[in-house]
């Protein structure tokens, strides 16, 4: 039966009869049974549908149907609100009778109280007696008790108490309306007293001569009146709910009956099932045929005769006189449980459902839909091709372009139309577009990706460089910029011209159809797609050839998008890889290994660096600007330049930091002030002094990660530098920290990509470098190899910095030293010790220009300095002479005027050695000069 939810509830005006009108009644069966095995947690339900069910089921069957809006419930229902509403009008008329009767019953026996005890004997006598009270209370409270009443007062005229139940009230005035009475009048009330709801009379007494002379009230609460109809207010209750019992039994019973007929239908629900019933013979464009058991025709609606051309009479014949085809009439008479079977009717597809009725219990027959789907069946065939291109379409959108790469980005463009659209599929670029250039015409492509069903097909392989013939597809597509079909490759001479011998090989392979299409982005060709088809006999038509233009157009967005990646991380790794140190500065301090990796997303802006210093020191400089690309890359350019000028000065590494955090402070003021774009700089860095001669390492760090220390015995230690606020911060001052370097130590400095990243903080990933450190072995290279190896993940996040320094010590043979006093005589002193010292070294060769050099250097000392004077002199891969003394006063080079009698020795000092200069310690100034070794 067929639903229409949204018709009325109108009754319609058709009453099918006969063979309709039973099968309305089987349809209200069989819709109350799939109601009833509908109702959730009734297993008594389902038992009830079965023969021989029990009475337990039978009630939940009943009590189901109750619960529903079915015309049995209501008709319940509203004979119950109608007894309800009796037993409530009877109780309500009890209780109103009831109170009327009490009051009329109080005002009578009041007023006949009150004036029998007035005209009583002796009463208007006692009242001219001396003591009223004495006489009357006694009669009052005696007559009270007699007649049942609550009180009797007897009163003056003023209305003062001569009597009353409470003695305490006796000469108290009277409360009530005595007015009336004192002109002769009986008054009777209804008030509030303080015992209750009461009614109270008053009479006058009067003398022989009419006159009034004292006044009587008697009351009496109308409860105690109607004691007496309350005590059978229950009785009348318990008659009332046993009424109320058997008429809801009975009721019960009658919508009982009534439930069976009906089947528990509501009135609405009847009424649709008539329209309903019009509606599946007039209205559906859906077949239904209704058989008997034995074959015969019970209903057909008008499309029915339609799709089947029956004729008028059709109803009532077996199925086998219709002239129906064969298979369709035994599918009709055999009853058969049928799904969606498509049977030819003439010139229709008919797709066949058909059920039995008796499965529940019903009447033996078969009930069977008929759907036309001639048409249907073409339009879901090109419905389902438009749901795959669409579905192909949203893939590529997804699936295209996932990474960076615009080889990966090709060959996924080649995955998926492999087999969905094609059974090959190429992609061939050209070679600038790789690197991330600008493609140009002119030159060759080269095969960049490849995707079949098979992998022996005789087509150019991935990475070989192709130029195409201009006859070609593909270069027709290159140079229009539009796509070309090739339905028959075995008639496209322009194809074969490409390759005769090739072609040859691909036509013989089977493949047969080609699509080329140029990867276009704006005004840019990057290259073009072929799609090939082999399996399939159809060629490609102009439908696919659109599909591939839309697919290929998502595709060169991806592919551009990656090559401009590409041009500009090209681009920040040139500029980064410009500005770190491409070889290590000799120097004989620390043996230094080092490792830097960018990291996979961007370039990056840590940096590292080793700085020669005077002294035979050696600077290690590691630093990491926040942030990714050209911008994080050119800062960190500018502070490394920053870190060579200032290390020039030979300043404490507190002192250079503090430098480094202003110049970060005007970078950032710089790009605010021009409303530049950049971000805000944020950098780290550490900067460590080591002093072979000493033996001591000074370190300071600015936001940095703190060094991890080796010793020689293996134990692994992270020294307590002061962490110092990131450079750009301003306005606090970094400190330093002075480490005694056994010789083989090692120092290792790293950026904190090394420990830290997103799945570890840095806490757990300096204990992983404390671990691996501790089983490395003594050389920096399997160092810096096994700290790598043992913390970096495959495709690391963030740039990593590694420096693992070994210490050396200089000799101390290689280093002579003397005390100078204050006396200009004891320069030749200084020459001659001098001269001894680089005869014992074998440098005999530099006697002549070091005596020059410590000469000058001394002179300047004791004329310009202040003691203590020291001279120290260092063999090392140069020759180093150095002069303390105590004054912090610079010496300047300058040419010396003809008549000036000095001024010439530090411009001596500067021709002779390779390198001089000046650097200040906290007790005065050094300074040094530097000659080559012959």
């Amino acid at each position: 039966m067929v639903r229409l939810p949204d018709r009325s509830g109108t009754r319609s005006p058709r009453r099918p009869g006969g063979p309709r009108a039973r099968l309305t009644s089987e349809r209200a069966h069989g819709a109350h049974r799939r109601r009833t095995a509908r109702t959730p947690g009734s297993a008594a339900t389902r038992h009830g549908r079965q023969s021989g069910a029990t009475d337990q089921g039978r009630l939940a069957e009943f009590r189901s149907a109750l619960t529903g809006r079915s015309i049995a419930r209501q008709v319940f229902v509203f004979q119950v609100v109608i007894v309800l509403l009796l037993v409530v009008a009877a109780v309500v008329a009890l209780y109103l009778q009831v109170r009327h009767d009490s009051t009329q019953e109080a005002r009578n026996r009041s007023v006949a109280v009150a004036e029998s005890f007035a005209n009583a004997p002796g009463t208007r006598e006692a009242l001219s007696s001396p003591d009223p009270t004495a006489i009357l209370q006694p009669r009052a409270e005696a007559a009270r008790k007699a007649t049942g009443v609550d009180f009797i007062v007897v009163m003056n005229t003023d209305g003062i108490r001569y009597t009353h139940p409470k003695p305490n009230r006796i000469g108290k005035k009277f409360v009530g309306t005595i007015e009336p009475a004192l002109a002769g009048k009986t008054v009777v009330e209804e008030i509030n007293g303080t015992i209750g709801r009461l009614v109270q009379a008053v009479v006058p007494i009067k003398d022989p001569e009419g006159k009034v002379v004292g006044l009587v009230s008697a009351g009496i609460t109308t409860e105690n009146v109607g004691g007496a109809a309350n005590r059978q207010l229950p009785l009348v209750l318990v008659a009332a709910a046993v009424g109320l019992a058997l008429a809801t039994g009975g009721t019960a019973l009658v919508s009982r009956r009534l439930l069976r007929q009906t089947h528990g239908l509501g009135p609405h629900e009847m009424t649709r099932m008539y329209e309903h019933h019009d509606a599946v013979l007039h209205a559906v464009r859906e077949g239904v045929l209704i058989a008997s058991g034995e074959g015969r025709l019970l209903l057909a609606n008008d499309e029915a005769h339609r799709l089947l051309d029956l004729p008028a009479d059709a109803e009532g014949r077996h199925v086998l006189d219709l002239d129906l085809p064969p298979d369709t009439a035994d599918l009709l008479a055999s009853g058969r449980v049928a799904t969606d079977e498509v049977h030819l009717v003439k010139d229709r597809l008919l797709a066949v459902n058909q059920r039995p009725t008796d499965v529940q219990g019903g009447p033996p027959g078969s009930v069977a839909t008929l759907r036309d789907s001639t048409e249907l069946r073409a339009l879901s065939g090109r419905a389902e091709t438009a749901r795959e291109r669409l579905n192909m379409l949203y893939d590529a959108g997804v699936g295209i372009g996932t990474s960076l790469d615009v080889a990966r980005t090709a060959q996924e463009l080649a995955d998926l139309a492999v087999p969905r659209f094609a059974d090959f599929t190429t992609v061939d670029l050209f070679d600038a577009v790789l690197s991330g250039g600008q493609p140009e015409e002119v030159t060759a492509l080269r095969r960049t990706a490849f995707g079949g069903i098979r992998e022996d097909a005789p087509l150019y392989p991935t990475g070989k460089q192709i130029r195409f013939v201009d006859s070609s597809p593909q270069a027709s597509s290159l140079r229009s910029g539009q796509a070309v079909l090739e339905p028959d490759l075995r008639r496209a001479p322009g194809w074969h011209a490409q390759d005769l011998e090739r072609t040859a090989q691909v036509v013989e392979y089977g493949i047969h159809s080609l699509i080329t299409v140029p990867l276009r982005a704006g005004t840019l060709v990057l290259g073009v797609v072929s799609f090939w088809r082999s399996q399939k006999p159809e060629a490609f038509d102009a439908d696919e050839l659109a599909l591939a233009e839309e697919l290929v157009a998502r595709a060169a967005v991806s592919i551009d998008n990656a090559r401009r990646y590409t041009r500009e991380h090209s681009m920040a790794v040139t500029l980064q890889r410009s500005l770190l140190p491409r070889s290590l500065p000799e120097q004989s301090a620390l043996d230094i290994a080092y490792r830097y990796l960018p990291a996979q997303a961007g370039v990056g802006g840590d940096w590292f660096d080793v700085l020669p210093l005077s002294g035979a020191r050696v600077a290690l400089v590691v630093g990491d600007v926040v942030g990714h690309g050209l911008h994080a890359a050119a800062t960190m350019g500018r502070l490394r330049t920053a870190v060579h000028n200032f290390s020039a000065l030979d300043l404490p590494p507190d002192e250079l930091l503090a430098l480094l955090d202003e110049l970060v402070g005007r970078i950032d003021q710089d790009e605010t002030a021009e409303g530049g774009t950049a971000p805000v700089t944020g950098a780290t860095c550490l900067y460590a002094v080591y002093d072979p001669v000493a033996r001591t390492c000074t370190i300071a760090r600015a936001g940095h990660p703190p060094p991890a220390l080796v010793r020689p015995d293996g134990t692994v230690e992270f020294p307590d530098v002061p962490a110092g606020p990131p450079l750009g911060l301003g306005g606090l001052p970094f400190e330093t920290a002075d480490l005694a370097l056994e010789e083989g130590s090692r120092l290792v400095l790293y950026t904190d990509g090394l420990v830290e990243d997103r799945e570890r903080d840095i806490d757990e990933g300096l204990e992983l470098l404390r671990g691996t450190l501790e089983r490395a072995g003594t050389s920096p290279e399997e160092t810096c190899q096994i700290v790598l190896d043992s913390l970096l993940p495959t495709r690391p996040s963030d740039d990593v910095a590694l420096i693992v320094a070994r210490t050396e010590a200089l000799a101390d043979d290689r280093i002579a030293e003397w005390d100078v006093p204050n006396d200009p005589a004891a320069v030749g002193e200084v020459r001659a010790a001098v001269t001894r010292q680089l005869a014992r070294w074998g440098l005999e060769e530099l006697e002549f220009t070091t005596e020059l050099v410590l000469s000058e250097l001394v002179t300047n000392a004791i004329r310009y300095g202040a003691d203590p004077i020291h001279v120290r002199v260092l063999y090392d891969r140069t020759l180093i002479c150095e002069v303390f003394d105590s004054s912090s006063t610079s010496p300047h080079l300058r040419y010396a005027a003809m008549t000036d009698e000095g001024g010439r020795g530090l411009f001596l000092v500067a021709q002779l050695a390779e390198r001089w200069g000046t650097r200040y310690t906290p007790k005065g100034k050094v300074i040094w000069a530097e000659q080559p070794l012959p």
